[in-house]
């Protein structure tokens, strides 16, 4: 029997973990929420890891708003970054080997191709920034680690864009979508698969990996195939259109498709139409 603690348990990510644990029955979960561990808090950590015995700790607690990132730049590194720190080093004095979720935004886009794991990092945003920082403190102080980066990630909880364009086409607004970013929209479903995978096996090829749904697209192209899938009818489609760009505050990669050749010995990836039309097969 394994024993994991999974923080951000509450997230799209950690609920996508706690809705497969049963068919996990050889790993003892420890799910907490940031309201139950407050991993910013060095010595919550260090109490409550040896006040237990884990063999894994996942960690999908993460600050991922990234427009308000850019205006919140303290609560970002504090929960990307120190709290990353704080993990891995518990992690480290306890004989536990961590399992982290990166981003591909710790890239500046300005590649054509897909990003490999040894290409330079160049984050263009204090989200990016703060995430490449929590790999590195990671780095700094254990050697038992996976940081999977990944990106464009959705599902059937939390908030993400996926749930955002459901309830637009709901509501039959109006959308105008941008065509400026080329990405590829992830399942949090297939990501907790790898992560339950790296566990399971008990691998020990640590480091760094890249992990998305294959394919690319922009955001108008993952607009309008979660449209698409809805399968309605004419009447009572929402307005779709595309426009080249739009402002933010925070800047965004204009090509951060992530080459999965890495992670590819340890599981299949599928295309990302297919990920989403099986998710909406059964979350809808």
């Amino acid at each position: 029997m394994k024993t994991v603690l999974v923080t951000g348990a509450n997230g799209q990510l950690g609920q996508c973990i706690q809705k497969i644990q049963q068919q996990h029955p050889n790993i003892n979960f420890h799910f907490k929420s940031s309201k139950e561990l407050n991993i910013t808090d060095t010595v919550s950590v260090q109490d409550y890891f040896s006040n237990h015995t884990f063999d894994y700790c996942v960690n999908c607690a993460a600050y991922t708003n990234v427009e308000l990132a850019e205006s919140e730049e303290d609560k970002a590194y504090l929960v990307n970054a120190e709290a990353a720190k704080n993990l891995a080093k518990a992690c480290a004095d306890n004989n536990v080997t961590l399992l982290h979720i990166s981003t591909d935004y710790v890239f500046d886009g300005t590649k054509t191709s897909p990003y490999v794991e040894t290409d330079t990092t160049n984050p263009i945003s204090v989200y990016g920034a703060s995430k490449l920082k929590g790999e590195e403190n990671i780095q700094a102080v254990t050697e038992k680690y996976f940081i999977i980066r990944t990106s464009w990630l959705y599902a059937e909880f939390g908030k993400n864009f996926y749930k955002t364009i459901l309830r637009k086409a709901a509501e039959k607004a109006n959308l105008t979508i941008t065509t400026e970013q080329k990405g590829t929209p992830t399942n949090a479903n297939d990501l907790a698969e790898l992560l339950l995978h790296i566990i399971n096996t008990e691998n020990t090829q640590y480091g760094i990996y890249h992990f998305s749904n294959e394919g690319e697209a922009t955001w108008y192209d993952f607009t309008k195939e979660i449209i698409q899938n809805l399968n309605l009818a004419e009447a009572d489609q929402p307005s779709l259109k595309s426009v080249d760009s739009y402002k933010t505050k925070a800047a965004r990669p204009k090509n951060s498709v992530l080459d999965k050749t890495k992670v590819r010995g340890m599981i299949m990836t599928i295309p990302w139409q297919e990920s989403l039309r099986n998710l909406m097969q059964n979350h809808l």
